[in-house]
């Protein structure tokens, strides 16, 4: 897998001139805007953001989805079943979204879910910790960019 680095410069220099207070609120305005479908997490797994590409793939609408709980109020999540069945909710913390969040490293898997227009499809997403300051700050949420399999 290839190694993915993303950094903020200092966050007290942003959020004096910004008016943000942390680095998911510098982060919301380019997943807001960005093409390429991309969400944004907060550590209790609350949508922040969701760029237009993720309307397209994933059918969110980012003006109803923000504020709601990723898993199980945004995302439709399906198990890889020969019959199509709803996720079990033990394994749905175990999407990179998530587990980026939880275990603070690198996540990387593949996520059935219901499209837009209803049928199951499969992403391939990847996720990044994000955190406030340094390595050793909590984990404040997750960046995830997501390809559609075929």
């Amino acid at each position: 897998m290839a190694h993915v680095d993303l950094a903020l410069s200092d966050l007290t220099d942003a959020g004096r001139v910004l008016g943000v207070s942390g680095s998911l609120d510098l982060w919301a305005y380019p997943v807001s805007m960005a093409a390429e479908p991309c969400l944004l997490v907060d550590a209790a797994g609350v949508l922040v953001a969701a760029s237009p590409g993720c309307t397209e793939l994933l059918g969110i609408d980012p003006n109803t989805a923000v504020g709601r709980p990723l898993i199980g109020g945004v995302l439709h999540l399906l198990d890889f079943g020969a019959i199509v069945s709803d996720l079990p909710a033990w394994e749905a913390d175990k999407i990179p979204p998530r587990l980026a969040a939880t275990t603070g490293g690198l996540a990387r898997g593949l996520m059935r879910v219901r499209g837009p227009d209803g049928s199951p499809i499969t992403v391939d997403a990847v996720s990044v910790p994000l955190r406030d300051n340094t390595q050793s700050s909590p984990v404040v949420g997750s960046l995830t960019f997501c390809a559609l399999v075929r």
